[in-house]
């Protein structure tokens, strides 16, 4: 038993036992971390260097592409090196700096999931005012504040998080510092505090999905007018991923931070956080930015003109 002032460090979930498996789950680690670096460092490197790609959707693209980034290298850098060299410790600093960029990152992504999703609703159930909505200086507004609000709950909660006494050991179920898994560490009805600040964010996010699902049936409405069946395709195979996308981030973040602890265990605890931490800023590239024809051309204009100067 001790308390937070004596602990230095915690001790992180290991991903294995055995050493194949370590260096397995390395190896998965690397691989997906490197299509996230890759996908999302193409996408920033296409909309700032294209000229033609400075509008509102790819602006607001680019801010995604940088809050994926900084959400993957926030958790899966430290979770590979445990991996590699066997090892489960992080400082006490550390863990609250990875607290607190975790919520900065993830927070701030899920507001550019919400803009973007306003701004196609926009462009395609109200063009005429496209203009007037999204204009140059509503767009640094909304990406401002976006980055803004992530910040401020970044610091609510790990400052919440990081004053509460501390007795139940320093093991974390979790491979990345997660405050759900420090809470179960408190010895403090406080907790309830923290759990109750998660609670609101939760149902604040939830308060978005109402938005968000009513802007895809409205799309979706304008889209079914289309005379066109390639319009419909065109139309589909783009907002259907962007999607699932909201959906698989929604749906674990949630329930991996509501769900009852009869039912938690580490296994259950750790898909899902890969579910919500990992896996969407490696898909959200290929999904949201990727398909995209007007992108694909930069990139490949991009690439010809390195090629040329080598």
């Amino acid at each position: 038993m001790s308390n937070s002032s004596s602990i230095s460090h915690f001790l992180l979930l290991a991903l294995a036992d055995r050493q194949q498996l370590q260096l397995l789950h390395f190896c998965l680690l690397l691989g997906i971390s490197l299509a996230a670096l890759l996908g999302n460092g193409l996408i920033i490197s296409a909309v700032a260097c294209g000229h033609h790609l400075h509008t509102p959707m790819f602006f607001f693209l680019l801010n995604l592409a940088l809050t994926d980034l900084g959400s993957i290298c926030t958790t899966v850098p430290k979770a590979m090196h445990n991996s590699l060299w066997d090892t489960r410790t992080i400082s006490y600093k550390g863990c609250a700096a990875q607290v607190f960029l975790t919520v900065f990152f993830i927070s701030t992504e899920f507001s550019f999931l919400t803009i973007t999703c306003s701004d196609c609703y926009v462009s395609i159930c109200k063009p005429l005012h496209y203009g007037t909505l999204l204009g140059s200086r509503a767009c640094a507004h909304m990406a401002a504040a976006a980055w803004a609000r992530g910040f401020l709950s970044a610091l609510l909660h790990t400052a919440n998080t990081f004053s509460l006494p501390l007795c139940h050991g320093n093991a974390l179920g979790q491979f990345f510092c997660e405050i759900s898994q420090i809470l179960k560490l408190s010895c403090s009805h406080s907790y309830l505090r923290e759990f109750g600040l998660i609670a609101f964010s939760v149902f604040h996010f939830l308060g978005r999905c109402v938005f968000i699902v009513f802007s895809y049936v409205q799309i979706f409405k304008i889209v079914l007018r289309i005379p066109s069946e390639q319009g419909w395709h065109k139309a589909f195979s783009t907002r259907l991923p962007h999607q699932a996308v909201h959906s698989l981030f929604i749906s674990t973040g949630t329930f991996d931070h509501l769900k009852p602890l009869s039912i938690s265990s580490p296994s259950l605890d750790l898909a899902l956080s890969v579910l919500y931490s990992v896996v969407p800023p490696a898909l959200n590239p290929l999904i949201y930015s990727l398909r995209n024809q007007e992108l694909k051309d930069a990139l490949r204009k991009m690439m010809n003109v390195s090629f040329q100067k080598q």
